[in-house]
């Protein structure tokens, strides 16, 4: 079958495409899944660069197509329509090939009304995003009302990952504040659905946010700590928590404690990978209702705009993604 690999850490360049993998076939409880589409992370090229796989690596976490094969126990049937996650972690066989085999628990039913794109850009972000907005209870899945009354601040609502805390945090009943770097960020932050979207190089983010919430907002979901950890704390109600999902930065983070323990504040860091599994089973289950209700949504009209490479350019998808490219990047693997 066709498929990406690679054998070494490094740059794009260590990508090779390949026409002869061998097929996989699914054990107990296990799912074959023939991918129509493959999703790029960051996460994807970060282990690409820095960890040497053990022997020969497919890359890419998420994707989406249909059944292919079933093994004994596994609850689906051969041509049902699924997205799946965490296809690499800690295995070697990720989305970026025809058919990759999947414990039943990784793969999860797609809605006849959502596209294959959609399913391909749920995994990581979607998931991340849920895990991050209710990060300060108990595990459970989002729903409608779930968030009522709440203030939601996204840092980076273009992205990704902010894309989806947008429109999870819609869907629950928050009310959205969200930041961006641009008039087309803007743009799409708001067609995702923000109540209210500030940019942050042309405006006074405290301030703005300030007369918007005078109480402090109750939760941030944070992509950049080290160049907002001051502003969180200003604009954080007493009690309120960060959750931090991301950094680019290798340097240590400075925190001025004075301000958070004054209010008594949260710092909570996320990776998706390492989240209890309750809590992880209850942002798939989260996930797929969201996108059951239409509440999780792709392509530049809704705030995501698709930018797609076919398989043999999975090499260029890693680069685009790596240069920050705004959207979601995604690789047509189905011939």
């Amino acid at each position: 079958m066709r498929a990406i690999v690679y054998r070494s850490a490094g740059g794009p360049e260590v990508l090779r495409f390949v026409e002869d993998r061998p097929v996989p076939e699914p054990g107990p409880g296990e799912v074959r899944v023939r991918i129509a589409v493959s999703g790029v992370n960051p996460t994807d090229w970060k282990s690409r660069s820095g960890t040497d796989p053990d022997g020969e690596q497919v890359p890419n976490q998420d994707g989406a197509g249909t059944v292919d094969a079933v093994g004994d126990g596994a609850p689906f049937r051969v041509g049902d329509r699924v997205w799946v996650w965490d296809a690499a972690y800690r295995r070697p066989d990720g989305t970026a090939q025809e058919l990759v085999v999947l414990p039943a628990r990784q793969v999860v039913p797609l809605p006849e009304g959502a596209s294959f794109d959609l399913g391909a850009a749920l995994g990581i972000p979607a998931l991340t995003a849920h895990l991050a907005l209710t990060a300060d209870g108990p595990s459970r899945a989002l729903a409608p009302g779930a968030l009522d009354g709440r203030t939601v601040l996204v840092a980076g609502g273009a992205g990704a990952v902010g894309h989806a805390a947008i429109e999870l945090a819609v869907w629950a009943g928050a009310r959205v504040l969200t930041t961006v770097s641009s008039p087309e960020k803007a743009a799409l932050a708001s067609a995702a659905g923000a109540h209210h979207v500030i940019d942050y190089r042309r405006e006074d983010v405290a301030a703005r946010i300030r007369g918007l919430v005078p109480e402090g907002v109750d939760l941030v979901v944070e992509v950049n700590p080290h160049a907002n950890a001051a502003l969180d704390a200003e604009v954080l109600r007493p009690d309120g928590i960060v959750v931090v999902y991301a950094t680019d930065r290798a340097e240590p983070m400075p925190l001025d404690v004075r301000p958070s323990m004054t209010k008594n504040l949260v710092w909570r860091f996320l990776l998706t990978y390492t989240a209890p599994r309750a809590a992880k089973d209850a942002a798939v289950a989260g996930v797929a209702a969201a996108v059951d209700a239409g509440a999780l949504r792709i392509g530049e009209d809704v705030g995501l705009p698709v930018v797609r490479f076919p398989l043999e350019r999975t090499a260029d998808a890693h680069r685009a993604v790596e240069a920050g490219t705004t959207g979601k990047v995604l690789i047509d693997v189905g011939a």
